[in-house]
């Protein structure tokens, strides 16, 4: 753990361009950095526990890390990738990543840190935490990749060996001895997003890897494991039914392994041999075969009929005698499709040409072993304390480490006892699995059918006595065991997390199937725990009084009253009851409190309420933003071509008369149109509000909570994007919600700035180029009040609420203080709905919002 707590030397850190209004009045060319704006937010119905920035590869999450045995690689380094469009353009981030500094991560990059070493020399005793120390990699013999691999092996082995048993720990072993070359090759693999069939001939690693026949052959060799090296530690007896009714998807050791499977060996079927096949060797395939199709899928589906269908093909063959002679490897697991059943041998043969003939032209393939594969997975669960990394989570570490940057100062704290036993992993990563399955149900394979529901329900039946039980043990431990704080981030690794989502799901599902009384039930239940998911009690209050205003005085099986009118009335004050219940909530969040608070009205007035008793929310009434129209000229471009041969960008380009003749997209023209009426601004989509927020919660953010530093090298604690990190601190933020309110908040950004900036600390969403001038006149310009609201839903929600600001934030002094917020919009565009709720919150909170239209007086082809 050395290198996770050595701090590096205070180093100075490059500005980066900025584009703004500045205090002078004059529009710079260029922007101040800042993230893309996204068009999509997930609010608080998702998971609160998932950033959403936007340059980051796709997640591997756990759950979904599973065998993909009819599909042929589809990484880039395959001559046949076939990334699509939707892949790349959903990242996002995980907690380590977003709690880490920016840092290049190309392959350049990479490439610059390994050839950065302090001595060509070659110690064959070095390791990955003393290179890292010295920086030394040399190529074909060390790399970044199998350095981060091994250094949360060895981190994971040296605090929470535990957590394995006898045989993983030899396997562990054997992988020591594996060669650089072989390792490079498996973490390689490893990355990739499914452990598909890779084409051998189709590796690129010839850079790194002078033989790579030979680390294919040294992963695909059989291992003996160890006889009677089963884990001596029982499962639990409550934990029993969980694991073995489930459908658990863990590594299960035999008597022997392998780190990676053949072809040969795995391979039997043609429709799965046929999709390692490029789109040009289907085509050539299909056409000596007198088939059709499409597409490669619809090739694929032809060449596999017509093998079962058609008879006498044996001008197709190339006969493979090693065929026959192919071996089960024992102890692998690896799920393998079972062969047609023997028909005629004729019919048996021409599947067998069609497999020869196909495997011929696609040459060896690996595939990871999967018990290996998923061990390796519980390894980078336990290091990393999240169930979804990627390619850079692997890396981020080790390049935040070799970067020269300055970091807060906080205490580093990482716990070896977060899983308290082997069993309790297996659980959680069981609970992992049976979550993800739910999510496929309901959100990846299209319209969900009544019996997809009934299967959510099935599996709700299964985990809820035991959601009930962790609930109850966990309520015992936040009372006599944990600190205060101490157990906020480290309940999202215990099983009853998932469990509590599954329980959200199943409540929803019940909603669908109209068993409106189970819906209330489980609501209520879920309303009753304060442990779980608390970014979600706001929607559990608002679907629970709708269902008692409209649904609950026909369910009673002994209503209270017999009168249907007095039942409805009865059911409607409850239904209020429920709305003071969740203004009254502390972790009900600001964002639902508009809707429970119109809700509320309508049932005191339908109540018939007298009025001196009704709730008047009169001070934070809505106001609908205002509309500006602003007018420019359109420039159009012909033939316009997006990044990779996509359609072109709908971002449109205009000319800035006042500016001369230049092109400017459209939020820099509307910015300019207000310089011109006095306004001062800069076009920052919430850049800014993410600096304020951390220059005037700098010391909350690095305030000492165990477990959410795992590194020396954080911009962020890693709750930050959880919802774990308002309740944590609730105490601290509350505190300072008030002194923002009265009027505090320019002696807080200036001490801030005095003592970090000539070190350009490295803290998440602190822009430095900002002018601590126009940090100092914005906040003078909002009002206290209306900057503690916009802070608090920040706290709250922090990775859900980073985009949807709107676009151009805006102030004046004369003719008096004052702050505009606007949101611009050209032909067509529309508002989000995370745009629309941070317009509710502004408004609520007393802050102008403007919808500015670009409106186009001349259109120009260019």
């Amino acid at each position: 753990m050395d290198a996770f707590v050595k701090r590096l030397t205070p180093a100075n850190v490059q500005k980066s361009p900025q584009s703004n209004i500045t205090k002078h009045g004059r529009v710079t060319n260029e922007p101040p950095a800042k993230k893309i704006k996204r068009e999509e937010v997930r609010d608080s119905e998702e998971d609160s526990d998932q950033d959403i920035e936007p340059d980051y590869s796709s997640l591997i999450p756990l759950p979904r890390a599973r065998r993909a045995d009819s599909a042929a690689s589809r990484d880039g380094d395959d001559e046949t990738s076939q990334q699509s469009e939707a892949e790349a353009d959903l990242p996002r981030r995980t907690a380590i990543e977003s709690s880490l500094p920016e840092v290049k991560s190309s392959k350049e990059a990479l490439e610059e840190y390994e050839n950065f070493r302090a001595s060509q020399g070659d110690e064959d005793t070095a390791t990955a935490a003393s290179r890292l120390g010295s920086r030394k990699w040399v190529r074909g013999k060390t790399s970044l990749y199998v350095d981060a691999f091994n250094l949360a092996l060895t981190t994971v082995l040296a605090e929470e060996s535990h957590l394995f048993d006898e045989k993983e720990m030899y396997i562990f072993d054997q992988w020591n001895k594996l060669s650089y070359e072989a390792q490079f090759l498996y973490v390689r693999l490893f990355l990739r997003k499914t452990a598909s069939w890779h084409r051998i001939t189709r590796l690129r690693y010839h850079d790194d890897i002078l033989d790579i026949e030979a680390a294919v052959n040294e992963l695909q060799m059989g291992r003996d494991l160890p006889s009677g090296s089963s884990s001596s530690q029982a499962v639990p007896e409550p934990m029993g039914p969980i694991l073995n009714t489930l459908a658990q998807d863990q590594c299960m050791f035999e008597n022997s392994f392998t780190f990676a499977d053949m072809s040969e060996q795995y391979i039997t079927t043609v429709e799965e041999a046929v999709t390692l096949l490029s789109l040009d060797e289907v085509k050539a395939l299909a056409k000596e075969a007198k088939v059709q199709g499409k597409n490669k899928t619809e090739l694929a589906k032809s060449i596999s009929r017509m093998s079962s269908q058609q008879a006498g093909l044996f001008s197709l063959g190339l006969r493979r005698s090693s065929t026959v002679g192919s071996v089960d490897s024992l102890g692998r697991g690896t799920p393998e499709t079972d062969a047609p059943s023997p028909g005629p041998s004729e019919d048996s043969n021409r599947r067998k040409h069609f497999l020869d003939k196909i495997l011929a032209i696609a040459g060896p393939c690996i595939r990871l072993s999967l018990p290996v594969f998923k061990l390796f997975e519980r390894v980078h669960l336990v290091f990393y304390r999240s169930t979804e990394w990627t390619e850079r989570s692997l890396t981020a570490i080790i390049l935040a480490k070799i970067s020269r940057r300055n970091y807060p100062k906080y205490t580093v704290s990482r716990s070896a006892n977060i899983f308290a036993s082997r069993a309790q992993l297996l659980e959680f990563e069981t609970a992992m699995r049976t979550e993800y399955a739910v999510d496929s149900i309901l959100e990846f394979n299209g319209p969900v059918t009544e019996a997809g529901f009934r299967r959510i329900i099935e599996t709700f039946e299964t985990i809820y006595p035991r959601w009930k039980t962790l609930l109850q043990e966990e309520q015992e431990k936040e009372e006599r065991v944990y600190e205060s704080g101490e157990g906020a981030y480290l309940r999202r690794l215990n099983p009853a997390h998932p469990y509590t989502r599954i329980v959200h799901k199943a409540a929803y599902v019940f909603g669908r199937l109209k068993e409106h009384k189970r819906e209330h039930q489980l609501l209520v239940e879920l309303l009753d725990q304060r442990l779980f998911h608390l970014a979600r009690r706001g929607s559990w209050y608002q679907r629970r009084a709708l269902i008692e205003e409209h649904y609950m005085h026909t369910l009673e099986s002994d209503p209270a009253y017999k009168d249907v009118e007095m039942q409805k009335k009865h059911w409607k004050r409850i239904a209020a009851t429920t709305c003071e219940t969740a203004l009254e909530d502390r972790d009900c969040h600001l964002i639902y409190h508009y809707d429970i608070q119109k809700r509320l009205v309508k049932l005191e007035k339908q109540l018939k309420i007298p009025k001196r008793l009704q709730h008047d929310f009169g001070h934070v009434r809505l106001q609908k933003p205002e509309e500006h129209f602003v007018e420019g000229i359109q420039l159009k471009k012909d033939d316009i071509v997006g990044k990779k041969g996509r359609a072109a960008s709908t971002k449109t380009i205009w000319m800035d008369e006042s500016e001369g003749s230049g092109e400017y997209s459209v939020e820099e023209m509307c910015l300019s149109s207000y310089r011109n009426q006095g306004w001062k601004g800069y076009h920052a989509e919430g850049g800014i509000v993410r600096t304020l927020f951390a220059y005037l919660f700098f010391d909350i953010l690095f305030l000492y909570i165990p477990n959410v530093f795992q590194t020396a090298y954080q911009t962020c604690p890693l709750d930050l994007f959880t919802d774990a990190f308002y309740p944590t601190r609730a105490s601290e933020i509350n505190h300072r919600l008030v002194e923002i309110a009265n009027g505090g908040a320019a002696r807080l950004i200036e001490e801030v700035d005095q003592r970090e900036r000539e070190h350009r600390t490295c803290v998440v969403g602190l822009n430095w180029d900002y002018e601590l001038d126009d940090l100092l006149e914005l906040a003078a310009c909002f009002d206290g009040s209306a900057l503690a609201a916009v802070c608090k839903v920040m706290a709250q929600e922090y990775g859900q609420r980073g985009g949807g600001i709107p676009d151009l934030i805006l102030w004046r002094t004369e003719p008096r203080r004052e702050v505009l917020f606007a949101e611009v919009k050209s032909a067509n565009d529309r508002l989000s709905d995370t745009q629309r709720l941070w317009i509710h919150v502004l408004t609520g909170a007393g802050v102008r919002v403007a919808l500015c239209n670009a409106v186009a007086k001349e259109v120009r082809e260019v």
